[in-house]
């Protein structure tokens, strides 16, 4: 499974939103105590909105259709 890059920009359910960074196994994050127990997409949205998702989750979501890739970032 190919990693999503960071700076990927994505839509979700109308949302655009930017992947700024990786939140690793074992982070505690207060308001998301799920995002601990597994490596996570740390997403900003345009509207002010922060989320966590999990690697596996967001590629699952992109193959069926209901996040869209928008923009992916070239390799430096």
């Amino acid at each position: 499974m190919e990693q999503i890059r960071i700076g990927t920009v994505i839509k979700d359910m109308g949302r655009i939103g930017l992947i700024k960074g990786l939140v690793d196994y074992g982070t505690l994050i207060k308001t998301h105590p799920m995002v601990k127990w597994r490596i996570n997409y740390e997403i900003y949205y345009h509207d002010g909105g922060v989320g966590y998702l999990g690697i596996e989750s967001l590629q699952r979501m992109i193959s069926y259709g209901l996040i869209e890739v928008i923009f992916t970032p070239e390799e430096a």
